[in-house]
């Protein structure tokens, strides 16, 4: 990630690496950035991809325990949990069953 770069940008960057199947969250995708306490401004970033090129797979985003905050931002109020789902991960009550088992840290992840 290039210092040039827009926070949103770099956000974008993360969420992009986020494999099939995994999920991270605003939390840790910020402490990646370096700004720990930035959770909030990755929301508005995932607000802001839908239109993005290329494609920002923002479903792969949720909050600290694994919940679908980010849902009513879609297209439809299931389609984050309908991409999820189709990516093998199991949603009961809008949040993610066994959510320790997906989770992708980017602090980690990227840093191998």
């Amino acid at each position: 990630m290039s210092n040039k770069q827009s926070f949103f940008d770099k956000v974008y960057d993360i969420v992009r690496a986020i494999p099939y199947g995994k999920v991270s969250t605003y939390g840790a995708i910020g402490k990646c950035i370096g700004t720990g306490l930035s959770a909030r401004m990755v929301g508005w970033a995932m607000n802001s991809s839908h239109e993005k090129t290329p494609f920002v797979p923002a479903h792969r985003v949720v909050n600290r325990i694994g919940l679908l905050t980010g849902k009513h931002h879609f297209e439809t109020i299931t389609m984050m949990q309908e991409l999820l789902e189709q990516e093998g991960l199991v949603i009961k009550e809008d949040q993610i069953i066994n959510f320790e088992s997906h989770f992708w840290d980017p602090l980690i992840e990227l840093n191998k």
